[in-house]
């Protein structure tokens, strides 16, 4: 039954095969990210198959997120929707006359067969075998000996049936796996799987394999859920006499108390970490990093590094557990990497959103506040969040800051500051901050001492950028304006 098969000195082709019925979880796109680096590090081929075979649970709107969060993390197919290649339909959905004729080969070969067993009676047998401490194969092979004649007589009269894999009853199924070695099944423990359901459309079991032979795919990256699965795949690979691809295996990724990674315990999908203000380019990073390394100890890295680094080989086998303060500590390191009119265009859309004019603030001014706030920020969104004071007064003090700051000798401190800044003429950073360090020397104050209070007047929050800097970017006029208002509160 062999036909053209894969050869291992093909150019690489791997691919990204999501069912379009929910988000995308972040262990979805980790997988999607190291076919991607894979097939970028070896100049082969990553493309995109949209497995929607499962009619009842399709959602339209869940593939259109997934391709747009493909996107958003940069992850470019070069074949599938929205790109054909010479491979399509790219859709499951598409393919069915493929699927059909492909089974026709396995009927006529005697390595598939139809079962007409009903769900009930399924259960009734696994319930069973359950009972008599047997390996729970969900069916006892019933129509495993029905002949194909008597079966499309009962298909023809009326009856429904799916088609089933006849799985060898005796012996060893083995297959290497790139990270986890040699890997061997018993097939007596294998069930005789579904192929084609009643509604004529294929398993996923078939389809993938089908699908993966015809489209080329030389290297299967996917779950460690699937491990199970592949002796299965491994043996239609057999019957089809085609050759398998490398089966690369990759470790779960599990919450920080080692459990499953899931909404109910807080954000799980790409989605929710794009809301929350993380940048693609971060989320793509530390993904990446959940299992794999690049063997130094590199840990903030750009895509172009990584593909470069990635090998199969670095993929380490454990699971990989979830940690979102290290995922936020990332966030930062990309966004101090970002281009600052990338983030100035972030930052003037969220002030925009709170309601503050800037179609009179010169470009330059807001470039330097960007350069100011950006090594504060963990998210993009804090940089409008932060930058709110440097446009409008505070009406309100941070109230732990207020108690610390603003109690006894605080009016005195504060009075002594203003009359410094009021005799600035040349109201520069180096010229403010020379202001204080004189003012603290004559005074017998440390530095210290004296910035809380003004600090606080000014921003209305104890912590920020560069005090001079920010001084020299709200304005003289203003910065004392501030520090007025702000003397009756102080004692």
């Amino acid at each position: 039954m062999s036909d053209n098969s894969n050869s291992s000195k093909s150019p690489v082709r791997v691919r990204f095969a999501p069912s379009p019925t929910g988000y995308l979880h972040v262990g979805g796109a980790r997988t999607a990210i190291y076919n991607y680096f894979f097939a970028k590090h070896m100049g082969g081929t990553f493309y995109l198959r949209i497995e929607d075979t499962d009619r009842k649970r399709y959602n339209e709107t869940a593939l259109h997120d997934l391709m747009r969060d493909l996107k958003w993390l940069g992850l470019q197919w070069d074949e599938g929707p929205g790109c054909e290649g010479d491979c399509g339909p790219y859709f499951q959905s598409e393919r069915l006359d493929i699927y059909h004729r492909e089974i026709k080969k396995l009927l006529d070969a005697g390595y598939a067969y139809y079962c007409f067993c009903s769900e009930e009676r399924l259960q009734e047998v696994r319930a069973e075998q359950e009972k008599s401490h047997v390996p729970v194969t969900g069916h006892a092979r019933h129509c495993r000996n029905i002949t194909r004649e008597e079966a499309e007589a009962r298909i023809a009269a009326g009856e429904k049936a799916v088609i089933r894999f006849k799985v060898p009853e005796t012996g060893v199924t083995e297959f290497d796996d790139m990270i986890r070695g040699h890997i061997s099944y018993q097939n007596e423990l294998l069930d005789d799987l579904v192929l084609i359901k009643r509604d004529g459309y294929p398993t996923y079991h078939f389809a993938s394999v089908v699908d993966d032979h015809l489209m080329g795919t030389t290297h299967v990256l996917r779950g460690d859920e699937w491990i199970s699965s592949t002796p299965k795949h491994e043996l239609l690979y057999k019957a089809f006499g085609w050759q398998p691809p490398v089966w690369c295996h990759l470790p779960v990724i599990l919450d920080k108390n080692g459990g499953k990674l899931s909404k109910r315990k807080g954000a799980a999908s790409v989605g929710d970490f794009r809301d929350l203000g993380y940048l693609p380019e971060t989320l793509v990073n530390y993904l990446a990093l959940l299992g794999w390394n690049p063997g130094d100890d590199r840990e903030v890295m750009t895509i172009k590094e990584m593909v470069e680094s990635f090998t199969l080989e670095r993929i380490n086998p454990k699971s990989a557990s979830f940690d979102e303060k290290k995922l936020q500590w990332m966030n930062g390191q990309h966004i101090h990497m970002c281009d600052d009119a990338f983030l100035k265009g972030i930052m003037k859309e969220g002030l925009a959103a709170k309601g503050i004019d800037l179609s009179n603030e010169p470009e330059s001014r807001l470039d330097e506040i960007v350069k100011q706030l950006k090594p504060r920020a963990h998210f993009v969104q804090d940089l409008a969040d932060m930058a709110v004071y440097f446009f409008v007064a505070p009406t309100a003090y941070d109230e732990k800051g207020a108690k610390k700051h603003f109690g006894e000798g605080s009016k005195e401190v504060a009075t002594l500051v203003r009359d410094m800044l009021a005799s600035i003429e040349d109201f520069k950073t180096p010229v403010i901050e020379k202001g204080f360090y004189d003012l603290a020397e004559r005074c017998g104050h440390k530095v210290g001492e004296l910035v809380g209070a003004p600090r606080l007047a000014v921003s209305g929050v104890t912590a920020g950028p560069g005090l001079w800097e920010m001084f020299e970017l709200i304005g003289k006029e203003e910065v004392l304006r501030r520090i007025d208002v702000a003397m009756p509160l102080m004692k």
